[in-house]
Parts: C-alpha cells; sequence; structure tokens
C-alpha cells in the first residue's frame, strides 16, 4: 500500500481509503471486509451517525480484533439533527459508544452545502465545542464534507482553521461542486483533501457508454475502467485519499493491488485517453454546461449547474446515478431544499451564461425529467427521517 502524509498532523494515510456506508449487514461479512482492508495496508475508515448500521459495524469489527489503534476512524457529525449546543454531545457520544471508542481521528461537519449551514453552527456554539473536545483528546482532526457550489466551498475554507475536507470528484465531476478548482484551492491552503464518489456510484467502473469503455479496452485490454478512475485520481498529487465503498473481500483485493501499483503512475498518452473519455460522455449530455458558475449566486438558491449536471448524468450515465446527483445539488436532506419550484424566471442567470444557454427554459426540462410527480412527496418524507 502507499500512503500520503496529511500535511495538518503528520499522519500517514493510506492513498486508499474504505468508505463503510455499503457495508455489508452481516456482521461477520462486515468484519471480514475491513480485516481485509487492514491487512492490506488500509488504514482509514470513513462512517457516519446516518450510514445506517455503519458505526457500529466498524467499531464491533476493530474491537473484536483489538485493531482500532492500527487504524484512523472518520465519522461525521449529524448536523442536520442538531438544534441546540447540547446536541454536539448526544451525538457524538452515541457515535462514541457505537465505535467502541474514546476519541475519533477525524471528525467531519457532515455534508455542508452552503455557508449557512456552517454559521448556523457558530451561531449554536459548535466552535467552543470543538476547541473543548480537542483540548479533551476526544477530537483529533476537524473538517466537513461537501456537496455545495464551488464559489461557496472557496468561502467556507477560508471560515475556519479546517484540518482536512472531503469533496466529491472524479474525472466526470471536475466542474460539479466543489471541483478541481475547489481541489487545487484546499490543497494550496494545505489542507488534506478526501474524494468521495471517484467511481460516480459505480458509474465509471459498471456504467461506461460502450464506445469509452471499447476505447480502454482497445488501448489497455487487461486494465478495468475503475482502474483508470483511480489512477486518474491518485495521479493528482492534490488528492490525499480517495475513499471507495468497498463492500466484499474481492472488491478489497483488486482496489488495493492497484493503490500498491498504480498512484501517480499516468503518463500523457493515457491522460488523453480519458480526454477522449470524457468527450464521449459530453456527446451524451443534452445540456452544454460548463460548470462555470458564472450563473450563480441564483436569487431564489438554485444550484443551477448541479441542476444540469444531474440531468446530463441522468442521460449519460443512467437515471438513478443522476437522481442521486440531484438529490445531493439540491440540498435535499438540508432545512431548505433548493428545488427548481423556486426559480422566479428573473433571466438572471442567463445574462452571465458565457455558454448562452437559455437557462429558465432548460431549467423547466431538468424539472420535468428529475422531479416527476412522486419526488417532492418522496424526498419529504426522507428528510423526516433522516431528521428524527
Amino acid at each position: 500500500m502507499q500512503y500520503r502524509v496529511d500535511k495538518k498532523s503528520g499522519n500517514k494515510l493510506s492513498a486508499l481509503g474504505l468508505g463503510c456506508m455499503r457495508l455489508p449487514a452481516s456482521a461477520a461479512k462486515s468484519e471480514a471486509v475491513v480485516m481485509e482492508a487492514i491487512r492490506k495496508g488500509i488504514n482509514f475508515f470513513d462512517t457516519a451517525y446516518l450510514y445506517p448500521n455503519s458505526e457500529a459495524a466498524l467499531g464491533n469489527a476493530l474491537h473484536k480484533n483489538g485493531v482500532r489503534e492500527k487504524v484512523y476512524i472518520a465519522t461525521k457529525l449529524p448536523i442536520i439533527k442538531c438544534r441546540n449546543f447540547d446536541d454536539f454531545d448526544k451525538y457524538f457520544n452515541i457515535q462514541l459508544e457505537r465505535l467502541k471508542t474514546d476519541y475519533i481521528d477525524y471528525y467531519f461537519m457532515h455534508n455542508i452545502s452552503r455557508l449557512e449551514d456552517w454559521e448556523r453552527l457558530l451561531g449554536l456554539g459548535i466552535e467552543r465545542w470543538i476547541n473543548e473536545k480537542k483540548a479533551q483528546g476526544k477530537i483529533k482532526q476537524l473538517g466537513f464534507s461537501f456537496h455545495g457550489v464551488r464559489d461557496v466551498f472557496m468561502k467556507l475554507i477560508d471560515a475556519y482553521d479546517w484540518d482536512f475536507c472531503m469533496i466529491q470528484y472524479n474525472y466526470i465531476n471536475t466542474h460539479y461542486q466543489a471541483g478541481q478548482d475547489g481541489l487545487k484551492y484546499a490543497y494550496s491552503k494545505d489542507i488534506p483533501v478526501f474524494i468521495m464518489e471517484p467511481l460516480l456510484g459505480g458509474s465509471l467502473a459498471n456504467g461506461l457508454p460502450d464506445k469509452a469503455f471499447k476505447l480502454l479496452k482497445q488501448y489497455e485490454p487487461e486494465a478495468s475502467p475503475a482502474s483508470w478512475a483511480l489512477r486518474w485520481l491518485w495521479n493528482q498529487p492534490e488528492v490525499t485519499l480517495v475513499l471507495s465503498g468497498m463492500n466484499d473481500v474481492s472488491q478489497i483485493k483488486e482496489n488495493a493491488s492497484l493503490a500498491e501499483a498504480l498512484t501517480g503512475s499516468m503518463n500523457l498518452e493515457e491522460l488523453g485517453i480519458i480526454e477522449q473519455v470524457i468527450d464521449i460522455f459530453s456527446e451524451s449530455y443534452k445540456i452544454p454546461c460548463t460548470g462555470c458558475n458564472y450563473c450563480l449566486p441564483c436569487p431564489a438558491g438554485i444550484n443551477i449547474p448541479n441542476c444540469f449536471t444531474a440531468y446530463n448524468t441522468s442521460y449519460a450515465i443512467g437515471y438513478v446515478a443522476g437522481m442521486t446527483q440531484y438529490a445531493t445539488g439540491t440540498s435535499v436532506f438540508t432545512d431548505k431544499p433548493m428545488s427548481i419550484l423556486h426559480c422566479t424566471k428573473c433571466g438572471k442567470c442567463e445574462k452571465a451564461c458565457p455558454q448562452d444557454i437559455k437557462i429558465v427554459e432548460r431549467l423547466t426540462d431538468v424539472r420535468k425529467r428529475m422531479e416527476p410527480f412522486w419526488y417532492r412527496g418522496f424526498m419529504s418524507i426522507a428528510r423526516k427521517v433522516v431528521s428524527r
């Protein structure tokens, strides 16, 4: 396993981390996955309060095998549930109990999409709480996961002395959410960046357009599409660690072998192949949005580039992948989801768009596809479940 240094703490983190959201339901199978990951040199395990049974499964596996001190645990405060100062301790203590530990190595503010999300936490006293927990040694490193737009990410990076951050990033999403600009900005501040969705929910492993798949196989028949996506990320020095939601021992073995052999190893010809794959995706895109974000901020709070990206993804990769992106991009699990329904048709976005996209008209197209008749009711129920 190859390792990269977290510049803030000096910790040596495995280039590949295990995302625990999709650990097997079986305790025995979860334990097998966790222990195989450790045997392969993976030392970073990412979970969250809101991931069903994930924290407990990870905690049980580590405790049973006496390997807690060999790994770094990352988990997340469910900020959507926090209404007052006491809630911080309430959920944190539950997490310590689930994980069978008395400290967390990397603690996230979970899913910050807007600067207002952080400002609300500040108003509840989160900064005092963090300082107390750090002084007690219960939190070692403090960071945030992000699902907003690039400009907000930049402001958020400057809003606090963060120890790390996590963004969604892959070769299709270079202009999505924080994007490549956000990655480089955090790196310039010596803030470690962890990557989620490196395979775009598995689509870059098993859901490539046929033309793109054939292109990769023609160049390197033995290499899997997943290996291309992972190598592309590891080729960038700004990437500290890549998380993969592996839920089977065979996946651990395959991805760990890639991390051992292929980090930082793409040549110019291979990078050119990736650019061709991106172009093939672009052929499937219905809206020629480049994610420049000139249309933002929207007076109604709509995340226009993310809406377009999700819409395009629903055609290029698949409807489920597109809907997943749409849900996160419209902040559906926050206090103020930003549906296209809120659009006032003011036209401010169209005046700023360098691509001359008829944004108001195209948002209507997006809403028809991404917000079918059942969408609002289903998401309302989902939000209530998450916020309990």
